[in-house]
């Protein structure tokens, strides 16, 4: 049985590796091989300027538009492969986007900037029009007012560069299809125009999760004078597919991943309807260069988010009275979950002042900021009804119960920050100075008007590092910082006196020491980090500030390039624990889902032969991950493995660029990740081998 076993996946990896030979064997190019490495881009969400990634104390990491196209990477839950230090957190394919970073799960409406300024992730982000993605490791209280202490994401959008039209087309295996456009022109001497155009069908190999999805974009620039910059985007977005459903513990076992197919999706009732993420976004940005390398900017954003969040939803075992898991035998509660015509609207108007000034041997990059943000959340009535027992070999079927006798919450929210910044420098050595203030404004009302909540919150949030330039190509830093969350007590009647009262804000805390080297042919990183965050227990009759989750590690990245290879990787060790709490018996646990051991590596090979031609095979490795927050139960590790081709070449005046990738090469089966959500334990099995090719042509 274990031959024949082997011998079947091996039937479906051939194909897969004699399409790879036979792609390079085919390649004719007048390019020339690239020897050297990526220049390292700045991360505008550093909050430093124009500073490249390998000088600054931050850790971050970047990807442009080429990198995410040759890994394949089309969504934002996508991009944990990008780094070991970014991991899923209940991110569920045809849903928005949810994610880790150093353990801690991230804040959808506040861990995340386009172009600097926040928006709200509850939605589905498309990366068609994006010039790059950006990811802040790390605490962010100097980069964002209130948020999750694990980092920040930030979305470049694509501005307009010069006279170039390209067309892409793609397709997978599970008979998904995408076609995208992107047009960039100039209009005289001062203005240019980028127009993006992308629509997808979405045909998973999960079932029961077809779909479409499109955006169109145009960004446009001014330039009114040498000194003066108008820049102007505007983006509308639809997504129409299934989400999916994950599996969960079978009683008290854990089900092995290789008997459980990773196609089925246990949202697959008659009526179950797609989630619709509707999407509009706007921003205008002007420039004013000053004298003397001071710059003055002023940049204003606005999102409206329209969403219909519909499911059949299981979620635990009434007839074991267990709601955390589904029952022993496989069986299910199924609800009808439905909640329409969801409104999430997002202003923010920023105004920064940059410049450089000197008091004595030291130089000063000067940074003074205020930030304003608005948000408004506006729901109707949802259903949440028992519906009937579903199985997880998704055969059940249950009738719908659609009635929407369920309230939701209204909420709004005011805020403005204060930032400051000043980088310091004198000769190898640099000091990094950042401080924030905010104040918060922030209601909250049930859609039938009860629980009411309403309060008031200011906190200041300081970040400061020091820099030693050992050598031009070595770097020590050390950081320290804050951050802080803002959370408040439900507002019912089960609190007693506590009931809609905030509670004081939340630090927390982070120390970092690291080391960077780069030049030509390589370049490494090694950062060893210490974030406490304030762990908040809900007893049901109060919320209590009691000890802290603390997150320790080690991240080590590297790229290098010799000859014709090339290798790039990061590692994760993290030491994650509960400490400190009332009950002795929890502290020195783990959380959930979060994997205390993770390897990304990517081998690299342009054949001096075959100009234009790049193969790739990329590795993906995950420790185990506790499911239950008791840490009774746990998952196994996993590893999977991927390769990737791309092809440039010159034809009739054009330059084409071929891509082939497939994933999960080895079709292995093992339990992703295991959210801990809603009082649930969740599982989401590893996507299976996929195919996936694209051809793009530059007119």
């Amino acid at each position: 049985m274990a031959d024949t076993t082997v011998l079947r996946r091996f039937r479906h990896t051939l194909p897969a590796l004699a399409a790879l030979a036979a792609l390079g064997a085919s390649a004719q190019s007048t390019q020339v091989t690239v020897t050297g490495r990526a220049p390292q881009l700045p991360a505008d969400v550093a909050g430093f300027g124009d500073v490249p990634a390998e000088r600054t104390p931050i850790a971050t990491v970047t990807a442009g538009t080429t990198a995410l196209r040759d890994q394949g990477i089309d969504t934002l839950g996508e991009i944990t492969r990008l780094d070991a230090s970014l991991g899923d957190a209940y991110n569920a394919p045809g849903y928005w986007a949810q994610m880790r970073v150093r353990g801690y799960a991230l804040d959808n409406r506040f861990n995340f900037r386009r172009d600097g300024l926040p928006i709200n992730a509850e939605t589905a982000l498309g990366l068609e029009n994006k010039d790059r993605v950006e990811v802040l490791k790390g605490i962010s209280g100097m980069q964002a007012g209130t948020s999750s202490p694990g980092g920040l994401v930030n979305l470049v959008v694509r501005r307009p560069r010069g006279d170039a039209t390209t067309v892409l087309l793609g397709a997978a295996d599970d008979g998904s299809l995408r076609a995208a456009a992107d047009i960039d022109r100039r209009v005289g001497e001062a203005v240019g125009l980028r127009l993006t155009l992308s629509a997808d069908r979405l045909r998973p190999l999960l079932h029961d999760t077809d779909g479409q999805r499109w955006l169109a974009a145009l960004a446009g620039t001014w330039r009114l004078s040498a000194d003066q910059t108008l820049e102007a985007e505007v983006e509308r977005s639809h997504q129409a597919q299934r989400s999916a459903a994950a599996f969960s513990l079978l009683g008290s076992t854990l089900p092995s991943a290789q008997t459980i197919n990773p196609r089925i999706n246990l949202n697959n009732q008659s009526w179950a309807g797609p989630v619709v993420f509707d999407g509009h976004t706007a921003s205008l940005r002007y420039t004013q260069t000053l004298v003397e390398g001071w710059r003055v900017q002023a940049h204003a954003m606005t999102q409206r988010l329209r969403t219909d969040d519909r499911m059949a939803f299981p979620f635990g075992c009434s007839s074991e009275n267990t709601y955390d898991r589904y029952c022993s035998d496989g069986s299910f509660d199924v609800y009808d979950f439905r909640s329409n015509g969801e409104h999430r609207d997002s202003n923010a108007l920023a105004l920064r002042l940059d410049g450089q000034a000197r008091t004595g041997d030291w130089t000063h990059a000067l940074g003074l900021s205020v930030l304003a943000t608005r948000y408004r959340q506006r729901m109707g009535a949802q259903a949440f009804n028992w519906a009937g027992i579903g199985t997880i070999d998704g055969q059940a079927v249950v009738p719908a119960s659609p009635v929407p006798a369920d309230t939701n919450t209204n909420r709004d929210e005011r805020s403005t920050e204060w930032q400051f910044t000043d980088r310091l420098q004198n000769g190898p050595w640099g000091l990094w100075l950042g401080l924030r203030h905010t104040a918060l404004q922030r209601e909250s009302v049930r859609t039938d008007g009860s629980r009411a909540t309403s309060y008031d919150q200011g906190f200041t949030t300081p970040w400061l590092a020091a820099t030693w330039q050992l050598t031009p190509q070595d770097m020590a830093y050390a950081s320290w910082g804050q951050g802080v969350e803002s959370v408040v007590v439900p507002n019912r009647s089960s609190y007693g006196a506590q009931a809609g009262q905030p509670l004081p804000a939340l630090r927390s805390r982070q120390a970092e020491l690291g080391w960077k080297h780069e030049e030509r042919d390589w370049g490494t990183s090694l950062a060893a980090f210490d974030i406490r965050r304030p762990a908040v227990t809900d007893t049901g009759s109060a919320y209590l500030i009691d000890g802290a989750a603390r997150h320790r590690g080690l991240e080590a990245a590297g790229e290098t390039r010799w000859g014709e290879f090339s290798l790039r990787g990061s590692a994760l060790w993290l030491h994650a624990v509960r400490e400190d709490a009332a009950d002795t018996a929890i502290n020195g646990l783990v959380p959930e889902n979060v994997a205390r051991r993770v390897l990304r590596a990517q081998l690299g090979w342009q054949p001096g032969a075959l100009p234009g031609l790049l193969l790739q095979g990329w590795l993906s490795h995950e420790g185990p991950r506790y499911v239950l927050p008791d840490n009774s139960i746990e998952s196994g590790a996993w590893t999977t493995v991927g390769l990737n081709a791309r092809y440039g070449w010159r034809e009739g005046g054009r330059d084409w660029i071929a891509r082939l990738g497939v994933d999960n090469l080895f079709d292995r089966r093992a339990w992703q990740e295991t959210p801990f959500q809603f009082g649930h334990a969740y599982l989401y099995p590893l996507a299976p081998r996929t195919w996936r090719a694209s051809v793009q042509v530059s007119l």
